[in-house]
């Protein structure tokens, strides 16, 4: 039988490319055990959290029950009741204001930086808004309650009162600490987060279509209104949802500016607490395990509270997104 060189040749060929799609195959099945394994790992570590907090709130959900724990403003550890009305409402106007405050601002900033200033001015700029991002939220706290719970107490409250006190979110009297205190401080820390989401989203319009919205006449204002914020649109959204989440899950600057108030209240002036601000507070007075469980079940809450907003910041951001953004109207 006569076999020729050439012959052979390929056949090693072959035969090498196949030992080499053998051995890469091997590398792919291993490198995607492990990366599943990961994976399963932190999937186990999230159900595990939840399975021991649970836990830990089940003597409070079966002493007040789930409604009952959400719809009572009593905290009294000496009676042994507790409710958590007063600290949802206190988390939820208090990172409401945060938004409201924060998002023209950060959105503004944004703006600024990637469509209007020049590199030389925009760079710095840029730069010092996301160093607030790096100061101790401890930091924050003692700026809040050294700086602006005074001049809360001293200017602004008096002139809410005075010309909105009529409505009951301005009524008074006034300390300083209070919710609107933890608004804005709130504010304050999560516009560094915005700003610098919706500064790389907004960075990433083509540059095609603001040229085309110019080439049909209109003015930076009308291509910033009518082409960048359309099209940048879902990544502002979750960029407002991220600094949400921030301000859902701050304790310390808000626990020193907030008042700590067991108490359910609609004025803005008025001390109250949050649902991080309560736990941090309590936790090393808690002596009994009735209160350490109530403390959990208000963890409890906060966790699905922040697994609710996500969940609609991710609906809401899909719809958007399969929206036509980069629409010119």
């Amino acid at each position: 039988m006569n076999v020729s060189v050439t012959e052979i040749t390929v056949w090693d060929r072959l035969k090498a490319r196949a030992k080499h799609a053998l051995s890469g195959s091997r590398g792919d099945v291993v490198f995607k055990g492990l990366t599943l394994s990961v994976t399963l790992c932190i999937l186990a570590l999230a159900a595990l959290m939840v399975f021991e907090v649970v836990a830990g709130a089940s003597e409070s959900i079966r002493t007040f029950g789930v409604f009952g724990f959400l719809s009572s403003t009593a905290w009294n550890p000496v009676t042994k009741e507790f409710g958590a009305l007063h600290v949802i409402v206190g988390t939820l106007v208090s990172s409401f204001i945060a938004v409201v405050l924060a998002v023209p601002v950060a959105l503004g900033i944004a703006i600024f930086v990637t469509q209007m200033a020049p590199p030389r001015i925009g760079g710095p700029v840029a730069f010092l808004v996301d160093i607030l991002a790096a100061i101790p939220s401890i930091v924050y706290g003692l700026w809040g309650f050294f700086v602006m719970v005074p001049w809360i107490r001293s200017s602004l409250a008096p002139l809410l009162m005075a010309h909105l006190g009529w409505l009951p979110l301005f009524r008074g009297p006034s300390f300083g600490v209070s919710v609107l205190a933890a608004g804005f401080i709130l504010a304050i820390m999560i516009v560094p987060i915005i700003s610098a989401v919706a500064r790389e989203v907004i960075s990433q319009v083509p540059q095609s279509q603001k040229e085309g919205m110019v080439a049909l006449g209109a003015t930076p204002w009308e291509t910033i209104g009518r082409v960048v914020i359309p099209y940048a649109r879902s990544g502002i959204l979750g960029a407002v949802i991220l600094g949400l989440a921030r301000a859902l899950g701050e304790t310390m600057a808000v626990t020193m500016v907030i008042g700590n108030a067991h108490k359910l209240t609609w004025s803005l002036l008025q001390p109250n607490s949050t649902m991080a601000s309560i736990i941090a507070n309590e936790f090393t007075e808690a002596t009994y395990a009735l209160y350490i469980s109530a403390l959990i079940h208000v963890g409890l809450v906060l966790m699905v509270i922040a697994l609710i907003v996500n969940v609609l910041a991710r609906l809401l951001v899909w719809s958007v997104a399969r929206a036509p953004a980069g629409e010119v109207r």
